[in-house]
């Protein structure tokens, strides 16, 4: 009777794919806090190994066609506790950052917002270029910008460096590239549009406050790249 339901024939097959997912982030976290706690791996650093694991996973979500209603299922269970995590050390290692920041509560927020827009339409790669381009652009601009920034410059009080915004801006330009490039080929679309994304990117992570950017860089990203799609269409 079951095997004529096909939603019950894929459940087994559904909840390996969210245990695969789910095992996956709770090894980037804990290797993370691990660190954070048991070495002198600074709180920035403990960050960042989230920030770039975690963005990831939307890869993988597209690759095992993760249903919609997961994501955002999980995008609203991570922001809770990324809130909570904000008022209560919960996850001291991932909100430490020497700063008030609301970071990574936006950062799970843009995720779910992604995944409900793009998902439905089968749009996959413009939520990956918005989260990829937020986790690995953002990412390398801090720590490069923390290690070699040389050059620092100030917006709205947030001290940024010229090295850690050429970080982002070329981050930003290759992860759409290759993107764009799995989804399209070798189109010119591929080598132009994501120059005006890797220059919104960088300019929204730079008026970033209280880790806004976390919010308005992968939306941005996402938004520009998929009308700008619309704008310069296959073929065109």
């Amino acid at each position: 009777m079951f095997q004529s339901i096909p939603w019950l024939e894929s459940t087994p097959e559904l909840w390996l794919h969210i245990s695969i997912v789910g095992l996956g982030l709770g090894a980037i976290v804990l290797v993370a806090e691990t660190l954070h706690r048991r070495t002198s791996t600074n709180s920035e650093l403990a960050r960042k190994i989230v920030h770039i694991g975690t963005g990831n996973v939307i890869l993988i979500a597209w690759w095992l066609q993760i249903p919609a209603w997961v994501g955002i299922s999980a995008s609203i269970i991570a922001s809770i506790i990324a809130l909570l995590s904000y008022y209560i050390p919960i996850l001291p290692g991932i909100n430490s950052v020497g700063r008030k920041s609301l970071g990574t509560f936006f950062y799970a927020i843009s995720i779910g917002v992604l995944v409900a827009w793009f998902w439905p339409i089968q749009q996959f790669q413009y939520a990956a270029i918005g989260i990829l381009v937020m986790t690995w652009g953002d990412g390398l601009a801090g720590l490069i910008g923390q290690q070699f920034g040389q050059h620092p410059y100030e917006v709205w009080g947030m001290k940024k460096s010229w090295e850690g915004s050429l970080t982002m801006a070329l981050t930003s330009y290759a992860v759409t590239c290759l993107i764009l490039l799995s989804v399209q080929g070798n189109v010119w679309q591929t080598w132009l549009v994501p120059i005006a994304i890797a220059i919104i990117a960088t300019t929204l992570e730079s008026f970033s406050k209280l880790g806004l950017d976390n919010l308005t860089v992968p939306l941005g990203s996402a938004a520009l790249a998929y009308y700008l799609s619309l704008f310069f269409p296959l073929g065109s």
